[in-house]
Parts: C-alpha cells; structure tokens; sequence
C-alpha cells in the first residue's frame, strides 16, 4: 500500500514537472508561459515594492529605532548588494540554470525580509537590507532570462509587458501601502513598520512554491572556471562607487571619504579588467561582448537613460511632496498618470513589436516623448501650478518609460549567443541601475546646491529679506511638515524658490535624455527570431554534435552564429533568439 501511495505521488510529480516542460523541439504553449510568468511575476513584484515601500516609511523607522543619522544606509546597504549580485547571477545562471539561482534569490529575500522586520537598530536594519539585496539582485535580471529562455523575440516583448504592469502597480502601491503601515502603532503586537518587511514573507513563500512547481527549464551543464577574481575586483570596484553615489552630497565630493571612494573604486576597476582579460571567455563579463554593437551601444544608452530616467521620476514625488504639501501615501496615487502611461507604452510596443519584428524606432519615440514631457514640465511647474496640469505631462513621461523599458533588452538578448543569454541580460539591468544611482545623486546634488540660491532669491522678491536663512532645507525635504510652523509668506516664498531650483533639473535632465537619443540612434536593428532561447540552444548543440563539457559550449556559440540569417531571409534560428535554462 505505501509502496502503491509512493509510486502515486512519485508519478503526479513526474506529471506535473512533464505539463510545465517543453515539448520534445524545445517549445512552451501559450498556456505553460502564462503559468510560469506568473511565478516570475509575483517575485519580481517583491523586489520592485520593496524600493518604494521602504522609502517612505524610512523616517519612521529611523525615529523608532533612535538612528536619524544612519537612515540612509539601510537604502545603500540594499542597493550595494542588489546591484553587485546582478551580474553574478546572470554568469553563473548561464553556467548551472536558472532555475536554481532564481531559488535561491527568492529564499535570501524572503530571510533577508524576515530578519528586518526583527531588527533592533539602524545598524541590524542596514545589515538584514543587505540580504535582501543578495536576493534582489537576481530577482529581476533572471526573470527576463527566463522568458527569454521559454518566449522568442518576436514573440517576447509581449509577455514583458505583462512585468512592466508589475514595475508600474508596485511603484504607485509601494508608498501607499509603506505610508499606510508606517502610520500604524501597533499591528497584531508588531510596530506597524515591521509589517513592511512581514508581508514579503508569504507573498514570498507563494512566489516560491509557484516557481518549484511550474518552472522546469532543460539544461546541459557547462563545466567552466569561476571568475571569481573577476567578482571580487567587481565588488572592489562598484561598493565604493555606490557608497559615494549615496553619500557623497553628505559628505562632500571632495572630502577624504570620497576621495578615498574614488581611488578604491579606480583600482577596483583595473583588477576587474586585468581579471575578465586572463579569463577571456569564461570572465564574469567578457570583454569581447562589446564588441557585439547592439551589446555595447545598449550597454551605453542604458546607463545614459538610466541616469535620466530615474533622475527625472525621483523629481516629481519630490515637487508633489513640498509644493503641494502631499503626503508620501497621496503622492504616490498622484503619480498614477505616469504609471498608467508606462503600462500603455509597454503594453503597446509589446504588440507592435510582435506583428512587425521591429523594435528600434520605440525606444527613439519614447526618448523623444520623455524630453518633451521634461523640458514642458520645467516650463509650467510652478509654485502654484494645478496638479491637473501636470498629468498629461506625467502620462506622456511614462509612454516615453514604457517605450524604453523592454526594447533594449529585447534587442540584446536577440543578438547574444545561446550560452549568453543571462549575463547579456543582467548586464543592460545592471547599467540600467548604475546609471540610475549615478543620476540620482547628480542630480539630488544639482538640487541641493541651486535650492539656497533661488531660496534666497524668492525671499529677497517677496520682501523677507534674510528670512531664508531661519528654514532648514535640508530638513524640509525630509520632513515636510518642518515648515508648516513657518509664516505663510515665509512657506509660499520656499515653494517658489524649490520651484525654480526643480524646472532647472528637470530642463537638465531632458538634456541627459536626449543624449540617448543619439547613442540609440546607432542600435542596430536586427530580424527577431522565431525560436525561444532553449529552442536556438538546442539547434546549436544539435549541428554541433552535442559534444559535452566546455566543447559544448564554444561549438554551440560557433553553430548558432552560422545559424543566423540574412536581412533579407525569413527568421530562422538567429543567436540573437537562443539563450540556456
């Protein structure tokens, strides 16, 4: 009988892994992409809440845990190791499979969230973000190898869209629900924060349970060298970077702190390149990459866009917040214009990239989009502008976003070779993120450096005089209640002078945008494969005799690269559509 019950269950398990893996040519219905999308969903929503929720309850937190000072380093802990993570899992998901490593990263975060929502000082706090970021780092980049591995690219940017809906819910969602909780004194014997870091566990678990259960991925095990080197100086060279990307308007660009970050992160760099040059390619990121044009103009414009992207999002919640005085919670609902925006233009570039095979011209539009939405923003925000005026600028803003969003990395992991398809991913992710971090403090720091000026300036026209100097700006932006004591004069003058100090950054960053605009211009524009990554793998290992070891690896980049077509020919097994599991 319990032999009977164990052959039962031994055969349902057989069954359900046979209904989630491909047919015999490497091919997933329609039916087993949905399913193991919405695994892939639910754990890149994790990751994507997680950057805004704690943001707006991060005051909140550092007054219960009496560390005001350290706050910003639970953010920077989070980010440093989410975005240093990022290429490994990328590398070593092509070398051993994915669906490990995305185990894993769901498993750190869910213990990382765990151990937060205990923790009793900034510190612990600052140390526990840092799981979660190990976790975080592959959450997303692997989740678009993965539907790169199961979905062709003529066929991808559809199921995309479906994570950049995602992206938008969890950003107009984070605030709300991390404003929401920080509010709260106590929740089932818990301070109302902690359950910020609580609600990652189940929904974690779900995310984890639906994966093993639906993500069966083939794959034949490439035995190479770990560039290990590679990823200490990588860690050498990005920390310091990050650190002073965070803290540097703190402390100084030109303190001894952030000089010292300079010359760490100068040698860190060296190492790295003297590392993936001995490891050639089995380097955590090889050199010869960029020499693939779409690999190394998309490498470019990511960090460009990155950077004005991200700087130009963190404005807006910023002017909402001072000027029109919305809590962190109403301005992320506020915000629901440009979320709705970039669900359309991801939506929407999605399909029309599947029926015409045409991907260039979207991110070009959406660039332009985004400079006229900024540089109309500069124009007509002013201290007293109605929030209506600024949502039709917010909604062309995030058609712009969702134009740009999947495209690039469509057209990456179109170009890459089957055994690639997982560091190419991370790699545009991760200068998509370095480029964010590095603009955000840009232009946080152009903010904080013009605001006294125009500050002063505005006082001076409205006839306070010196009456600029009794307002704490730095304070105000973080607390905007700081200035409601002040006299009304007093509050509609610093309005003004924010204002002013805003339209020139947003006019700034429109100019790092169209910067993109230039660099995208020479993206090639290549046919789109008709067969998914596993699919182009697996014809590469077919022609190439499917030898095993690190033969199999090299022979199967060389047949898939005589496998590609001619411009003129139908899609056929192009590289650009292969990638491992």
């Amino acid at each position: 009988m319990t032999q009977t019950t164990r052959g039962t269950a031994a055969q349902r398990s057989e069954a359900r892994a046979a209904a989630a893996a491909p047919d015999a040519s490497g091919q997933f219905s329609h039916r087993q992409i949905v399913t193991i999308i919405v695994g892939l969903m639910v754990a890149m929503f994790l990751a994507a809440l997680d950057q805004t929720v704690v943001s707006t309850a991060i005051r909140t937190i550092a007054d219960d845990l009496q560390g005001y000072d350290l706050q910003a380093w639970a953010t920077t802990a989070f980010l440093i190791t989410s975005t240093i993570t990022t290429p490994l899992y990328g590398k070593l998901s092509d070398i051993y499979g994915r669906r490990p490593f995305y185990l894993f990263a769901i498993a750190v975060f869910v213990v990382g969230s765990l151990a937060c929502s205990f923790a009793a000082s900034m510190y612990q706090l600052a140390a526990f973000r840092a799981v979660q970021g190990i976790g975080a780092g592959g959450l997303m980049s692997l989740a678009l190898a993965i539907i790169g591995d199961i979905v062709p690219p003529r066929e991808r940017s559809k199921y995309q869209g479906y994570f950049m809906a995602v992206f938008g819910t969890s950003s107009v969602l984070g605030p709300v629900i991390g404003g929401f909780l920080a509010g709260q004194d106590s929740v089932l014997g818990l301070t109302g924060w902690r359950w910020i870091f609580l609600i990652n566990v189940p929904l974690g678990l779900l995310a984890f349970a639906v994966v093993v259960r639906v993500l069966h991925l083939p794959h034949t095990r490439r035995d190479h060298r770990i560039d290990w080197p590679g990823a200490l100086a990588l860690v050498t060279f990005l920390v310091p970077l990050l650190i002073v990307a965070e803290q540097g308007r703190i402390w100084g660009w030109g303190s001894p702190a952030a000089l010292a970050c300079y010359l760490i992160g100068a040698l860190g760099f060296v190492l790295f390149i003297t590392a993936e040059r001995a490891y050639r390619d089995e380097a955590l990121l090889p050199l010869r990459m960029f020499r693939n044009r779409t690999f190394a103009i998309a490498g470019i414009g990511s960090v460009v866009m990155g950077a004005g992207m991200f700087g130009g999002i963190l404005l807006l919640p910023q002017y909402l917040q001072i000027v029109h005085g919305s809590s962190a919670t109403v301005a992320g609902l506020q915000m629901i214009p440009m979320v709705a925006g970039i669900m359309t233009g991801a939506v929407s570039s999605g399909i029309a990239i599947s029926r015409t095979g045409r991907y260039k011209i979207f991110p070009l539009v959406g660039i332009v989009f985004m400079v006229v939405a900024l540089v109309s923003l500069s124009f007509v925000v002013e201290a007293d502008t109605s929030i209506w005026v600024l949502f039709p600028f917010m909604v062309l803003l995030g058609l712009g976003l969702g134009f740009n969003f999947q495209p690039v990395i469509l057209a990456v992991q179109n170009s890459v070779s089957p055994t690639e398809m997982g560091v190419a991913t991370s790699s545009v992710t991760f200068f998509r993120q370095m480029g964010g971090t590095l603009g955000v403090a840009v232009f946080l720091s152009l903010l904080f450096s013009r605001l006294p000026v125009d500050i002063a300036e505005a006082f001076r026209s409205a006839g306070l005089g010196g009456a600029a100097e009794s307002i704490d700006v730095e304070g105000a932006l973080s607390d905007t209640t700081s200035i409601s004591s002040a006299p009304p004069a007093a509050v509609q003058a610093f309005k003004v002078g924010f204002s002013d100090s805003i339209d020139l950054v947003f006019l700034i960053a429109a100019g790092v945008v169209a910067i993109g605009f230039f660099v995208l211009l020479f993206l090639p524009q290549l046919e789109l494969s008709n067969k998914s990554g596993i699919q182009a793998r697996q014809a590469a290992e077919g022609t190439a005799g499917a030898p095993d070891g690190d033969d199999a690896g090299e022979q199967a980049t060389q047949a898939a690269g005589a496998a590609a077509p001619t411009s003129t020919a139908p899609p056929t097994g192009r590289p650009g559509g292969a990638g491992t599991a």
